[in-house]
């Protein structure tokens, strides 16, 4: 039993700069008072379980570099540990910040500990999964799943070492009875929200995560396990954005973040799916207003609903204008989002897609260490220097395997002039 919890919210209210700060702050070229006051004030989390020795904590919110996230997780129709293992190291090897063991195949509880003791990279999940399916395989019938069942899930999840969990707390009773009277065109696309929203209704009780949210703060608060508060009524399609239901949610996650922070728990908030690009601005800075200022963690949003098997570059384009925008974490999507469950390379390119958006929004938010990155890029290729060239790209590997002939310097200037024609002509 862990006793005297101190969380990181609780010691930047005493004033203490903990070693996770300084580590975020190191990472981000900023101070470590920079840090704590964000986590004070609930702008910035860090994602750090204090039962995760090893682990490296990673900042998330206003004022750091935006972060991805990449997903995966074991089926029953598709793939198992060994492959999301493979996926891991890719994950690692490409760049994300994060990843979230999604698994619903068999075994669930191992399938996460290994992924867990795979990697120092943070990790989230989604524990009404397991619950969820669980209950499933024994039940049919979702409205089994009793709340004892769920939190039991929670808490063992968070002993095993995981950094964040999403729960979809703001699928209440009122919250669904607001989507029953206006109608969507794709109704509820989240797991976690469809699978609550089916309890809601079978059953007739409310959302124990939002009934009994002061017994969740008590789990997360022990193992210092950030709160990331689920989107369950994110819209599924560019039609349903900004909708009633939508909004309702979202101010039920607003309340939900200062009872987390008054009781010394990290929380962040989940952002839209699919969202046209000239509604992102608007509404990515009204959830930042509604949720007071919380770190937002967007899927996508994807910006048109019309291109299975290119959703890595939808999703591209609508995480940059989020993330210009407020958003502050951006979980990827892959090409076989709507298709299927993504292969390894899929994962490498879901997550190139994202980390170009992510380096985009900070360079065009100010972000000194991307803009001097962008600015030694331009001199390396003046320079024609491949060996910087490479150390400087979001993926390196794309130089391997190419053959670079020494320059002649420019018979006009004397330089290595970029003008390749004008340099051959003379």
């Amino acid at each position: 039993m862990i006793t005297d919890v101190k969380t990181q919210i609780m010691s930047a209210n005493e004033g203490i700069i903990t070693d996770e700060m300084r580590t975020v702050a190191e990472a981000e070229g900023v101070s470590p008072e920079f840090v704590r006051d964000g986590v004070k004030e609930g702008s910035i989390v860090i994602l750090k379980n204090n039962q995760r020795k090893d682990s490296t904590p990673v900042g998330v919110g206003a004022g750091l570099s935006v972060k991805i996230n990449a997903n995966i997780g074991t089926s029953n129709e598709k793939s198992g540990l060994e492959n999301e293992l493979k996926k891991v190291k890719v994950i690692e090897e490409t760049g994300a910040d994060v990843l979230m063991d999604l698994s619903t195949g068999k075994g669930i509880d191992e399938v996460r500990k290994q992924i867990i003791a795979s990697t120092k990279l943070p990790i989230g999940t989604v524990p009404m999964y397991q619950a969820g399916k669980e209950a499933l395989d024994e039940y049919k019938n979702i409205a089994k799943l009793s709340k004892e069942k769920l939190f039991s899930d929670i808490e063992k999840q968070c002993k095993d070492g995981v950094d964040f969990i999403t729960v979809h707390c703001g699928v209440t009773k009122f919250v669904i009875d607001q989507l029953e009277k206006q109608k969507r065109v794709t109704g509820i696309v989240s797991r976690g929200g469809a699978m609550l929203a089916c309890w809601i209704k079978a059953t007739g009780k409310e959302n124990p995560l939002y009934e009994y949210y002061d017994e969740l703060l008590e789990i997360a608060k022990k193992y210092d396990v950030v709160l990331s508060l689920g989107d369950g009524l994110r819209p599924g399609c560019g039609a349903d954005a900004g909708d009633r239901a939508q909004v309702a949610e979202t101010i039920v996650l607003g309340e939900l973040v200062k009872r987390a922070k008054a009781k010394g728990v990290q929380a962040m908030v989940e952002g839209p799916g699919h969202v046209p690009l000239n509604l992102i601005p608007s509404m990515i800075q009204t959830i930042k207003q509604l949720t007071d200022n919380a770190p937002l963690y967007v899927l996508g949003p994807l910006v048109t609903d019309i291109a299975p098997g290119y959703d890595h570059i939808t999703s591209a384009i609508g995480g940059t204008l989020a993330a210009l925008n407020g958003a502050d974490f951006l979980c990827y999507v892959t090409p076989a989002e709507h298709l299927g469950l993504p292969d390894v390379e899929e994962v490498r390119e879901g997550i190139m897609a994202s980390k170009i958006a992510a380096h985009a929004a900070d360079v065009a938010r100010g972000n000194k260490k991307a803009i001097e990155r962008d600015r030694k890029m331009s001199i390396a290729r003046k320079d024609l220097d491949w060996k910087l060239q490479k150390e400087l790209s979001l993926d390196p590997s794309k130089f391997d395997n190419m053959n670079f002939e020494e320059e002649k310097p420019c018979t006009m200037c004397g330089d290595y002039c970029s003008m390749k024609i004008f340099r051959e002509y003379f």
